[in-house]
């Protein structure tokens, strides 16, 4: 995960400094907010990556002495397919609705938002079913 790390973390500085130049150069408030979540978004997966890869050392893709022998098998299983992401992005989707139509949605979105995550946490648990 190293390489997938730097990358990020390049992107991250990449879009701070320019950031930086546009907020100086505009004086423009959006494009320099933009601009900053635009940065994070190199900054926080990339630091996470950083910190995986420090932790679980050295993939497969990661080694060069690596042989394609080394790789083959069983890679891992995939989930299944579930309803909560689903269910977790209505529950969002209501709350940001809540900004705009009123907060008596944020009612209904924050309860589906729980919800997924309690029947996530348990269709994990349980092994895929609930």
């Amino acid at each position: 995960m190293k390489i997938e790390a730097l990358f990020l973390l390049f992107l991250g500085v990449f879009f701070g400094v320019v950031g930086l130049v546009y907020w100086f150069w505009s004086y423009e408030d959006a494009g320099g907010m933009m601009l900053l979540g635009t940065s994070l978004l190199g900054f926080v997966p990339g630091s996470y990556y950083m910190f995986w890869h420090r932790r679980m050392g050295k993939r497969l893709e990661d080694r060069d002495d690596a042989s394609i022998a080394e790789g083959a098998g069983v890679i891992n299983s995939f989930p299944g397919s579930s309803i909560w992401p689903f269910v977790l992005g209505m529950g969002a989707f209501l709350s940001v609705l809540a900004l705009v139509f009123g907060m008596w949605l944020i009612f209904l979105g924050v309860p589906l938002i729980l919800g997924a995550a309690a029947g996530v946490t348990a269709e994990s648990r349980r092994g895929g079913h609930v």
